[in-house]
């Protein structure tokens, strides 16, 4: 039985909590720590089987028994706990993005290199039922040859304005998750960028410096094209979709919903809304993607979402932010080379 740590009681905290100890098998949750810790997340805590709660991350790192942590804290901690739970010999699953500064998450990678820790990144949709399908058809040659791949993503509601201030804007926050669906349904890498950027949801953003819908066109490595949409309103719910074409066939993700049930009637035919928000959509990713970096540490098997699938989303985003600027397209290769990559 592997015990984890984890640190960051927020949502995602807790849904990670409550995936480890109600479906991932071979774990359990020995400790949570959160600065900011509530008498009522005590009380979850508890009531999920998680005995320690503490206000200081850094008693996680010194048990010695345990052996992996889950950084869920805020974003701009997850490269520095990195480098402590490293140090300390801990197996880490990190939310993402690992960071925003590119330098900091070569800091990442080089401790990792030196060290013998299992390192996963929360890129969670990679581990959708709908999705998975969809990439192991293109995987399998039943499309042929990719020639276009096409991704919508639409939140329901924009989050607050004080959120959008620290995001590191929509392309770092929210399109990189597209970003690395875009490697991960292709199998291959973004090699150029253009982005279209606009404010058309609440003006409030743009007052904040960052736009709220974009369309994304990227070339990729195997000669294909893609494309992203993405806005931070959607009024029928969470749309998340997919479209994989290529010479011989193509393969579509449509929305999940509650039931399938399609009424019929003089007045048209009526189906249910997309769900509403992302943790109804993904429940099940969560504890698919945890029981995988557990299932690794376990057998001291290789990760699949390691820290490169940390790094090049972020590579990818920065294009995206400096072809949104310029107004002309932007090679990826340019962007890593200023990193001396």
């Amino acid at each position: 039985m592997i015990n984890v740590g984890i640190i960051g009681a927020g949502r995602i905290g807790k849904v990670h909590g409550e995936s480890i100890m109600n479906y991932v098998k071979g774990a359990t949750v020995k400790a949570i720590a959160d600065p900011f810790i509530t008498p009522e997340t005590e009380q979850w805590a508890k009531d999920m089987g998680i005995a320690e709660f503490y206000t200081d991350y850094k008693k996680i790192l010194e048990d010695q028994d345990i052996q992996a942590v889950l950084i869920c804290s805020s974003t701009d901690t997850h490269s520095a706990i990195s480098l402590e739970a490293i140090a300390a010999g801990k197996h880490i699953f990190c939310e993402k993005p690992v960071d925003q500064d590119v330098n900091k998450i070569l800091e990442v990678k080089k401790a990792l290199a030196e060290s013998g820790v299992k390192y996963q990144v929360g890129f969670n949709r990679r581990y959708d039922h709908n999705f998975k399908g969809a990439r192991a058809a293109v995987a399998a040659g039943k499309i042929g040859e990719l020639n276009v791949l096409k991704i919508c993503s639409r939140d329901p509601a924009a989050p607050p304005v004080s959120y959008i201030k620290v995001s590191g804007g929509i392309f770092m926050d929210m399109t990189i998750h597209d970003f690395d669906m875009v490697r991960f349904m292709s199998g291959a890498e973004v090699e150029e960028v253009f982005a279209y950027g606009a404010v058309l949801v609440d003006p409030e953003i743009g007052e904040a410096g960052d736009i709220d819908t974009a369309v994304i066109s990227m070339k990729l490595s195997n000669g294909a094209l893609a494309v992203i949409d993405n806005c931070r309103r959607a009024s029928y719910g969470y749309d998340q979709r997919v479209e994989a074409f290529g010479n011989l066939g193509q393969v579509i993700v449509s929305n999940d919903t509650e039931s399938t049930t399609v009424v019929s009637d003089a007045q048209g035919v009526h189906a249910e809304k997309p769900l509403l928000f992302f943790l109804e959509r993904y429940m099940r990713a969560y504890a698919d993607e945890v029981s995988e970096f557990i299932d690794a540490v376990v057998k001291d098997a290789s990760v699949s979402v390691g820290i490169d699938c940390g790094l090049y989303p972020v590579l990818i985003g920065l294009a995206a932010k400096k072809s949104l600027a310029s107004g002309l397209p932007v090679k990826v290769a340019d962007i890593a080379a200023e990193y001396g990559l």
